[in-house]
């Protein structure tokens, strides 16, 4: 115990698992919106709502947190965090059978684990960010690709479950999935954390605002978030349009080879990011993210379209947390403020991205291939953005 109390790796492994757990409340529920309807009768388009809930709820904590983390402390707030997820995944497994209303235990459910996804978002990054080690970029692009290490094990394993023991027998995952944040909170109680700025001392919210520096890392945040899920929201849609496999073969195919190579990306930078330069690599990156929308729009080649998702995946991975080093190094005193902030804005991108691109199918008749190119907007602004982030003086902090 006194290692763990006395190890920063113990801290890293601890925020690895947080964004596992992250992926699980993000993750899981989708896979049974079709169960959820055929159990408890509930329209498809009322259970849909789930996900407005739960991007509405973690958008709301992503906001608040920058005014109450600092206050409370990373300590009590991550633990806090992790207890929420827990809590949310036993009640989807419990609520809905107690409940006269299933839907409404099912609501309170993703509340509950909104609310802790959104404090994760918040506190993984500025926790490793304050960690006393080296190659500070290299270990955010890491961190970040548990995400998607553990959003292709949640796709494969619960597959796998129900191919066993049935989907109707789905409750019992819903609490064994249940078992990681809880552990990882009694983890997260006993590793060291230290805080990126003293209490008092970052800069506050209206000071970030009358930035130029933040609207920038801002956008940026956008940019890379709508670049994301633009794709990745419709990269099941591709495989299963035009490949003509099943929905299982589909998932597998599409958000997963999405999910794989988006980590492959995070995990190779982070491997070898201390002799790369982040800011090139992320303009590199870009361009491939341009070349991938405009091979899965324009390929008459259903497996070369598909190709296009997975080298999107693989293009925007280093996006999300290389924004957050650029942010991290740029404006130091920006403190947890700016990271909840930063995750607002990209949690902002990933819904309006795949809006954008579902509002521009529905104009061009459904044309889901000509809908996508719009999504080819989001890394030419980035690449913008990037470029003006350049021009600026790194010593500007409010």
């Amino acid at each position: 115990m006194r290692d763990i109390r006395a190890s920063y790796d113990h801290t890293i492994y601890a925020c690895y698992l947080g964004y596992i757990t992250q992926a699980i409340v993000n993750n899981f529920a989708p896979l049974l919106f079709l169960t959820f309807r055929s159990s408890y009768g509930i329209p498809l388009e009322q259970i849909t709502l789930l996900v407005t809930l739960n991007f509405g709820v973690q958008l709301t904590v992503d906001f608040l947190s920058a005014r109450f983390v600092d206050k409370i402390g990373y300590r009590v707030c991550v633990v806090a965090a992790h207890v929420c997820a827990a809590l949310g995944l036993v009640c989807m497994g419990t609520l809905p059978q107690v409940l006269s209303r299933p839907f409404v235990g099912l609501c309170l459910s993703v509340v509950l684990y909104a609310i802790g996804g959104g404090l994760i978002e918040v506190l993984v990054s500025p926790i490793v960010e304050a960690c006393p080690t080296e190659h500070k970029e290299a270990a955010m692009s890491l961190l970040h690709s548990f995400y998607c290490w553990g959003h292709v094990f949640v796709v494969l394993l619960s597959t796998l479950y129900f191919t066993l023991f049935g989907v109707e027998n789905w409750r019992w995952l819903a609490y064994f999935w249940a078992v990681l944040p809880a552990v990882n909170a009694v983890y997260f109680s006993q590793v060291p954390i230290q805080t990126l700025v003293e209490e008092g001392e970052g800069l506050s919210i209206g000071q970030l605002m009358r930035s130029r520096l933040f609207w920038l890392l801002f956008l940026l945040m956008v940019c890379s978030g709508a670049a994301e899920q633009s794709m990745s929201q419709w990269a099941s849609t591709f495989a299963e349009d035009g490949l003509q496999v099943s929905k299982t073969i589909g998932d597998l195919a599409g958000p997963c080879l999405f999910a794989l190579l988006m980590g492959s990306s995070r995990a190779i930078y982070g491997k070898l990011g201390e002799r790369l330069r982040l800011e090139p690599f992320m303009a590199g990156s870009a361009v491939l993210c341009v070349v991938s929308y405009l091979l899965a729009c324009f390929s008459p080649n259903p497996a070369l379209g598909l190709l296009g998702c997975g080298l999107c995946g693989f293009s925007v991975g280093i996006l999300w947390p290389g924004t957050f080093s650029i942010a991290a190094k740029r404006c130091p005193a920006g403190g947890t403020a700016l990271f909840a902030l930063l995750a607002l804005g990209g949690d902002v991108g990933c819904g309006g991205g795949p809006t954008l691109v579902g509002l521009m199918t529905g104009v061009l008749g459904g044309n889901l291939k000509r809908g996508l190119l719009f999504g080819i907007l989001f890394p030419v602004l980035l690449l913008f953005c990037l470029w003006l982030v350049g021009r600026m003086s790194g010593r500007e902090n409010a």
